[in-house]
């Protein structure tokens, strides 16, 4: 184990190892997603996939091996055990720092599908990244807003058809949908600006995770509520790349998504609407003192 090594040098080795890895697995990946493109045949497409889900793991797996060979976390870790990698998951989280994301994929990675995100579809052209996302299948979207729709009354519903055929494929593969709830990292400038009325948690965003369950809530009815606490303080993710975070809380709640929600017409019932809201408001006041908890207890 090499943790004595000074935290500059430690993050730059362990840098330059992830984009190593990253260039190694990339065009076994590539290789397998233009076979998935150009055959039509649902079992071909189906192994495809399991393959480039696959490597992904490979991929997290080299990048959370790197931690522990040049860091030294305590991980508390709770809620995992019942976990399978043949179900379909939604996963939210509260959001403090950049770490948040390699954190989470070291106490999910083995336990659940592979997590994926619903992407602008610009971000298709960051390069490798976009390359990457595209062959495991991460959904691009292009989201109409209220003037658009305005403008042209016809775009009205066309997000939420668009979502569910770009996740028709994962009838077939079990897949993890992750979105954090904030839409952006905690900081003491935003909770006072947005007057947040919980302690630890910026306001929570209920139309994202609505969209999802209204476009997949046939396969998706089940949620991953992580909370996540830094006991010494929250990193930023060059710290936590230097080995700088020496204890981390990961506490995953299970929980069904009430049957109401599955499959709603969230923009169109404003009932039902209200009705989710208030479901995301009490999870959030809920995971509020959740985080006062565990502060106090580590």
């Amino acid at each position: 184990m090499l943790y004595f090594l000074p935290a500059p040098l430690k993050g730059a080795l362990v840098v330059l190892l992830i984009l190593l890895n990253t260039l190694v697995f990339l065009p076994f990946l590539l290789l397998f997603a233009i076979l998935k493109l150009v055959i039509p045949v649902i079992i071909i497409r189906k192994g495809c996939s399991l393959v480039v889900n696959g490597i992904a793991w490979y991929w997290i797996g080299y990048n959370n091996t790197l931690m522990k060979i040049f860091h030294k976390v305590e991980w508390d870790i709770r809620g995992v055990h019942e976990l399978s990698r043949d179900h379909w998951y939604f996963v939210t989280c509260n959001h403090q720092s950049w770490s948040d994301i390699p954190a989470i994929q070291y106490v999910l990675n083995s336990k659940i599908p592979l997590l994926k995100f619903f992407l602008k579809k610009e971000l298709i052209w960051v390069p490798l990244l976009g390359i990457a996302w595209w062959a495991l299948d991460f959904p691009f979207m292009h989201r109409h807003t209220k003037e658009q729709i305005a403008k042209r009354p016809e775009l009205k519903g066309k997000d939420t058809e668009a979502t569910r055929a770009a996740c028709e494929k994962f009838r077939y593969t079990p897949v993890t949908i992750f979105n954090f709830m904030e839409g952006t990292r905690f900081t003491p400038e935003k909770h006072s600006r947005q007057n947040s009325p919980y302690k630890n948690l910026l306001k929570p965003k209920a139309g994202g995770t609505a969209f999802v369950f209204g476009a997949m809530g046939e396969m998706i009815h089940t949620m991953l509520d992580v909370t996540i606490v830094y006991p010494d303080g929250c990193p930023g993710i060059w710290d936590y790349l230097c080995g700088r975070v020496n204890r981390i809380i990961v506490d995953v709640r299970t929980r069904e998504v009430p049957e109401r929600f599955l499959g709603m017409d969230y923009e169109n019932n404003r009932q039902l609407r209200a009705d989710f809201q208030r479901w995301v408001s009490d999870l959030w006041a809920e995971k509020d003192e959740r985080i006062e908890a565990l502060k106090a207890g580590a």
